[in-house]
This record gives C-alpha cells, sequence and structure tokens, in this order.
C-alpha cells in the first residue's frame, strides 16, 4: 500500500546520469523535498556532451552552466558535476561509480538516496548505471534509498505516442506517491535551454503525470 509522504529526511543525494535529470525527472520530488526541509544536494555522473539536442559549440560547458542555474532554481544546496562518459557509463567500473557516490553521500551527511528506478524509465542506459552505483553505495554505507518510477499507464501511453521505450510500474508496486506542486520544476526545466525541445517526450510525461509523483522504496 503506497503512501503520501516522503520520508522526513534531514539531508539527501539525488544521484543522476545527466545535467536535466534532476529537473525533468527528479525536479517535483526534490523540490517537495526542499520544501519540508530537507537539505537536498545533487551528484551528476556526466556532462551531457553527447545530446544530439541544442547543438552548440562546448556543449558540455554550457550544460554544466544550465545545471547550476537549474539547481538554484530547485533550492538545491550543492551540485557536484563528474565527467564520466555520457552515453558510456555502463563501461566505468561499477566500484568506480559507487566509491564517488559513497564519498558524495557522506561528505553531505546524507540520511537517504534519490534515484531514477532500477529500470532506468526512459530507456537511457546511463540512467540505470547511475542507479545501480547509488544502490551500491547506499548497501555500503547503509542508507535507504528512494526510486522514482512512473504508472505504467504512462510508460505504454508514451511509447505508443514516441516510439519510446519507457517502464513503469502498477500501483501494488508503488510505495509513495506524493501530490507535488510543479511551478520550480518548470523553472528549473527551462534553465536547461539545450534540451527543453518544444513538444519533446519529456514535455509528454509532465503532462500525463498531472499533480503526482510515483517513487518505490529501493532499500
Amino acid at each position: 500500500m503506497s503512501t503520501a509522504t516522503l520520508p522526513s529526511w534531514r539531508s539527501a543525494l539525488a544521484v543522476v546520469a545527466h545535467p536535466d535529470d534532476e529537473s525533468f525527472a527528479l525536479g517535483a520530488v526534490i523540490t517537495a523535498l526542499v520544501e519540508a526541509g530537507t537539505a537536498v544536494s545533487v551528484l551528476c555522473l556526466t556532462r551531457g556532451e553527447a545530446s544530439t539536442l541544442g547543438a552548440v559549440a562546448d556543449l558540455s560547458a554550457v550544460r554544466a552552466l544550465e545545471l547550476a542555474r537549474a539547481a538554484e532554481a530547485l533550492g538545491v544546496t550543492g551540485v557536484e558535476l563528474h565527467e564520466h562518459p555520457d552515453g558510456a557509463l555502463a563501461r566505468v567500473p561499477l566500484d568506480v561509480l559507487a566509491g564517488e557516490v559513497a564519498a558524495a553521500a557522506q561528505e553531505v551527511d546524507a540520511d537517504g538516496v534519490l534515484v531514477f528506478d532500477p529500470s532506468g524509465v526512459t530507456g537511457h542506459a546511463d540512467h540505470a548505471r547511475a542507479t545501480e552505483a547509488a544502490l551500491a553505495a547506499a548497501s555500503d554505507v547503509g542508507l535507504p534509498v528512494l526510486g522514482w518510477t512512473i504508472p505504467a499507464a504512462v510508460a505504454t501511453t508514451l511509447n505508443e505516442e514516441f516510439g519510446a521505450a519507457f517502464d513503469g510500474h502498477e500501483a501494488a508496486e508503488v510505495d509513495v506517491v506524493v501530490r507535488v506542486d510543479r511551478t520550480r520544476q518548470l523553472e528549473a526545466v527551462h534553465c536547461h535551454s539545450t534540451q527543453a525541445v518544444p513538444s519533446s517526450v519529456l514535455w509528454r510525461r509532465l503532462e500525463l503525470l498531472g499533480v503526482h509523483e510515483h517513487l518505490r522504496l529501493l532499500r
């Protein structure tokens, strides 16, 4: 049975693969945690340099700046940006990634970790690898982990409309369904101007989710 409340964490670490994951995906949950008094920090494992959107010079530098602005919009306490290869996180040894996550969690004295669902949700292998690393780290340091997911019906709709590869969960598999205010999330999303492409699947997902986000207790 799902609850309507997030954990009462004093400090949390959100672990993501790319700049904009913290906004488009986790933004509303991060906002809810911040507004409940949780100090949220973000660890982003790549600079998003492989994106096919926003073809600009030195995209990795631009996306780093976008991430910093988005984090400020969300009320994030701090951001740590690493430089693992975008699109190839699976090639980075798991113990290396897990060690970085564990160090970041200890640095901010985290009470819990926020990640994507182990499936990666969107079909991007980097998302799944980031979560795998976070789960390994959380196991080592003894922290609970919340995984962001979407309803199975929403995943099906997105896949049918966009030919995408989203993965979701049925209600019985979801532990927390929280009502959210997307105001700050949308402000953060617009900070990622190279990625916030009109009519993309990301906007459609937000429309389908409405005022609720769904999470699973992974640890």
